[in-house]
């Protein structure tokens, strides 16, 4: 687990601790002065996320404003379809790299109908989830620049329908061979997520892997 945690920059762990206490801070602000001082702690953030990356200030920090209250990790959902030995991947229009369909989970949303719904939106697939692979912290498995916590739940489907279609998210569907895959999306699926899968469809009787 060090070695993962060392593969994440330092500027982006105390941007993170920064932006968790200045959130909570704000959740609880009883008068102005609390408020100024917690906002412009969320401006630092901000300064500091625009200068070690390729994020505009103001809408980073439109977005660190965009989540009142207390902090708490978010919640990712993914959906690791196979067929014919093959998994699902979805090429996402930001970055224009592959990651299994999914996305966050909204309040009042149940786990699997997330893996459900993201993967008809994203891919046109309909699938039902049989099992949980692994539940993972998404901030510790390197290559990961989210400034929000996060944690990570795959799921394994079974496909039952659909054609590939693409959304306003995604710009492209396909299967691939676990030894072939495109460029993956790191912050969305990594090598780690897919060897996760791999020993779960060789062995059928492999606990849920959790962090």
């Amino acid at each position: 687990m060090n070695d993962l945690k060392d593969k994440i920059p330092k500027w982006l762990e105390w941007a993170r601790e920064i932006q968790q206490l200045s959130q909570t801070g704000l959740a609880f602000a009883t008068n102005e002065y609390e408020i100024k001082r917690y906002t412009r702690l969320l401006e630092i953030v901000s300064e500091i996320i625009s200068t070690h990356t390729e994020l505009d200030y103001q809408s980073t920090l439109k977005s660190l404003m965009n989540h009142p209250g207390y902090a708490t990790p978010k919640i990712d959902v993914r959906a690791a379809v196979i067929k014919d030995n093959k998994i699902l991947l979805v090429q996402e229009s930001t970055d224009k790299k592959w990651a299994m369909p999914g996305g966050w989970a909204d309040v009042g949303d149940i786990p699997s109908e997330v893996a459900i719904r993201e993967t008809y939106e994203e891919s046109g697939f309909k699938v039902k989830p049989k099992k949980v692979i692994g539940v993972f912290d998404a901030n510790r498995l390197g290559g990961c620049l989210e400034l929000f916590h996060a944690f990570k739940i795959i799921f394994l489907c079974d496909l039952i329908g659909g054609e590939p279609k693409t959304s306003n998210e995604t710009i492209d569907v396909g299967f691939f061979n676990f030894d072939n895959l495109p460029p993956l999306s790191l912050n969305r699926t990594n090598q780690k997520h897919i060897d996760e899968i791999i020993l779960h469809l060789k062995f059928e009787d492999r606990k849920t892997y959790f962090d």
